[in-house]
């Protein structure tokens, strides 16, 4: 009895030894420093997503998990499409990612840049916190990382360094910067624009050099680079597609957290995803939209497209819709036209 006591108490010591043991394991594994990837820094909304989302989870944590922010894709050459994959690979451990970056690895990505799909922000939000939303992420879960909120780049506007752009007509022949995914390529030569696609690193130069005419992006962008000094004197609001941001861990990562730990991170993904969404639409959802304002004081002349001027832009890059709504899954397209339907405005 006495020699099967001790075994018992032997078998506990050893199960009370390697509990701890793979505490101190999993503690162990923890990285002094994990690498976030974003393509722009702060002071943009995009940049402060990623600080916000950092410094959450550094002061939820106890210092536990500290990231370092790595602004202007430093860790893949500056090639904003490689993100996903260094992601899945292990080379990144963390990013801030656009939807736009990561579409040619995940074709149902391309569901956001379908053109004219989201008229306004709740036709967004009808996307993103829905069940879109959720079929999203489960995709981006298949595909090999952990997502865990959304964020927002925004509306993506026309500028150009020639003039005032009101129909597809005026954009004839424009050189046109575009990021490096096939839809946007297909849109802007059905507008009758030339689009040439290269990295945002190289379109700087190629916009203040004359090289390129013009490129989209978001409007705060345009304020926070001073685009207006590199030849970009109008700006056409246009509002053809949207470009949400998703807060994603490597699997690898993930698992390598305590579940408690891998709780805080996800929550301070969803505050962080809220903060830096209201900071990514400030000065476009007022009435007057004072964004508008600060860009023409630049000397700037800004256009708003009418609705009818708008419909022409719509039905001309229609084809374009049509084509990729095979790539991107009919169900999906559909599934996201209805929610956008039954939006609350």
């Amino acid at each position: 009895m006495k020699f099967r006591r001790t075994l018992l108490g032997l078998a506990a010591a050893a199960t009370a030894l390697g509990l701890f043991s793979t505490g101190a394991m999993a503690q162990a594994a923890y990285k002094p420093e994990y690498k976030m990837s974003l393509v722009l820094g702060p002071p943009t909304p995009w940049g402060q997503a990623g600080k916000i989302w950092a410094d959450i989870v550094k002061e939820r944590t106890q210092g536990r998990i500290n990231i370092k922010l790595y602004p202007g894709v430093s860790l893949i050459q500056g090639d904003q499409t490689r993100e996903f994959s260094a992601l899945r690979q292990g080379v990144i451990d963390m990013a801030v990612g656009s939807t736009i970056n990561w579409s040619p690895q995940v074709k149902q990505l391309n569901l956001f840049s379908m053109p004219f799909l989201m008229p306004d922000y709740a036709a967004i939000d009808a996307l993103t916190q829905g069940d879109v939303g959720k079929d999203m992420f489960k995709t981006l879960e298949k595909a090999g990382v952990v997502p865990l909120a959304w964020g927002e780049n925004g509306y993506r506007e026309l500028t150009n360094s020639k003039k005032p752009i009101k129909s597809p007509a005026d954009m004839k022949g424009m050189k046109i910067r575009v990021v490096g995914s096939p839809i946007y390529s297909d849109m802007f030569t059905a507008l009758g624009a030339n689009p040439t696609q290269m990295s945002w690193a190289d379109a700087q130069p190629a916009l203040a050099s004359g090289a390129v005419d013009g490129q989209e992006n978001p409007l705060f962008l345009f304020t926070v680079l001073k685009m207006h000094t590199v030849g970009q004197k109008f700006v056409t609001a246009w509002g053809y597609v949207a470009d949400p941001l998703v807060f994603v861990v490597n699997k690898e990562i993930w698992a390598s957290w305590t579940p408690a730990d891998q709780a805080i991170v996800r929550q301070a993904a969803i505050d962080a995803g809220k903060q830096e969404i209201s900071i990514a639409r400030k000065g476009l959802v007022e009435a007057d939209k004072p964004v508008f304002k600060d860009i023409a004081a630049m000397g700037v002349t800004v256009t708003q497209l009418t609705p009818a001027e708008r419909d022409v832009f719509v039905k001309a890059t229609r084809p374009v819709y049509d084509k990729w709504k095979s790539t991107v899954g009919a169900d999906l397209v559909a599934k996201a036209e209805k929610a956008i339907a039954a939006r609350q405005k």
